[in-house]
């Protein structure tokens, strides 16, 4: 799995020379302050450490790839990770996330 993600997300150092204005821009984390997949970028969970031990758990390399996708939520990047971010894996980031509360 961990070869299919950094496969997955090499395709994303083709983002680098994408311009800003082509991406979706991303939520912050929510105002009640739950962490959420869809609605919380990857740099903000990244800067919680309890997040942040859930996205190195369920997807380890991920911290290679913060430069480009910091800005982006999980959502947006898994479309992108040609399978290795799927809805069932959005389903567990999630169900993790929310034990962290």
């Amino acid at each position: 799995m961990k070869i299919q993600f950094v496969a997955g997300l090499a395709a994303l150092a083709t983002l680098a020379a994408v311009p800003a204005f082509a991406q979706a821009p991303a939520a912050p984390a929510a105002a009640d302050g739950a962490m959420s997949v869809d609605k919380t970028t990857i740099g903000a969970l990244m800067a919680n450490e309890k997040s942040k031990a859930v996205l190195q758990k369920d997807v380890p390399g991920i911290e290679q790839y913060l430069d480009q996708i910091k800005d982006m939520t999980l959502a947006q990047v898994a479309p992108m990770s040609q399978g290795a971010i799927d809805d069932a894996k959005l389903k567990q980031i999630q169900a993790d996330l929310d034990k962290v509360k």
